[in-house]
């Protein structure tokens, strides 16, 4: 399940309780009801900015409810199903006075597998002028139950995507792509396998480079939770992911699905990238042979499993 506002970025009210008493919903697996980020902040959300050549700030803007706010963001349209929702928004120049882009976040399920949400978003340059470095950031601070606010975060494909300019294990950061980073813990940038147990989740930066008058940039992102780190590492297969984030409780550090201390379940959570230039990540399970990657490239922990979840998008149409 996945909570959707009206700019695109997560976290909403008024869904059921969840194991351990949070309302609003980011994303949540709903076999064991655990949410992964909602708790304490609402710190989920994206960035768009314009860039000269040289990379300096031409103009940017930002949806992330805790960290940064709505910043020069104009909404367009929000439509919602039962399972779907559309968020169409443009960036507005410095002055409020002209739209430069046109983004759109389109939230459907995954046709590839039942574990993961796919958000096609596409960028159109209407500015009248070509768009030098065209940049977008993605923000996810890491909450999971039943252990919340000390997870165990991974990062996967980082150094093979040359459009991600950082990456680093901080989920407070501002959304805004110019914004200043900094890591939680020193290890935390880059590509790292978990990192933690600590309060801390995922910023990546991107750059991808010029977009002509009228052009479009399409690529898509996943977030979705199953019962084993492994089930998703398939998931992310099916779907030829190129960048990742795992998020998984502090009591299940190798994501097999386990009980903590207080008798709860816990689960993995993941988002992802692809259509970013990166290389896939994990090998397409369905295919005859796969090849597996290596074990000093990835750890790999819990037998391999597809575990179906309900699916259901809660949206709102005012922020």
């Amino acid at each position: 399940m996945l909570g959707v506002g009206t700019y695109g970025q997560l976290n909403v009210p008024g869904g059921v309780a969840s194991p351990t008493g949070e309302t609003r919903v980011g994303l949540r697996y709903m076999p064991t009801g655990n949410e992964s980020t909602s708790h304490g902040c609402e710190c989920e959300g994206w960035g768009v900015g314009i860039a000269t050549a040289g990379g300096s700030r031409v103009a940017s803007g930002s949806a992330n409810n805790d960290f940064g706010g709505i910043t020069r963001l104009l909404p367009v349209s929000f439509t919602s199903t039962a399972s779907t929702a559309t968020s169409v928004v443009e960036l507005l120049d410095d002055t409020r006075a002209d739209s430069l882009l046109r983004i759109t976040h389109a939230f459907t399920p995954a046709t590839e597998t039942p574990l993961l949400y796919r958000v096609s978003v596409s960028i159109e340059n209407i500015s009248g002028v070509v768009v030098e470095d065209l940049r977008y950031t993605r923000t996810f601070d890491w909450d999971i139950e039943p252990d919340t606010f000390n997870e165990f975060v991974t990062h996967a494909g980082v150094a093979a995507t040359p459009a991600v300019l950082y990456a680093n294990n901080n989920g407070f950061e501002s959304s805004d792509p110019f914004a200043s980073r900094f890591p939680i813990l020193p290890e935390g940038v880059g590509d790292f396998v978990n990192l933690g147990p600590t309060d801390h989740g995922s910023n990546f930066d991107f750059g991808f480079g010029t977009l002509g008058i009228g052009e479009i940039f399409n690529f898509d992102i996943f977030y979705g939770a199953g019962g084993t780190e492994a089930s998703l590492q398939n998931a992310l297969g099916l779907v030829q992911a190129e960048v990742a984030s795992f998020g998984k409780a502090a009591s299940d550090p190798d994501g097999l699905g386990v009980f903590n201390s207080a008798g709860l379940e816990t689960n993995t959570f993941v988002f992802g990238f692809s259509g970013v230039g990166g290389q896939i990540i994990f090998p397409d399970p369905s295919t005859p042979n796969p090849i597996p990657l290596p074990a000093s490239i990835w750890l790999l922990g819990g037998a391999i499993g597809l575990l179906g979840a309900r699916r259901a998008v809660k949206a709102r149409k005012t922020v």
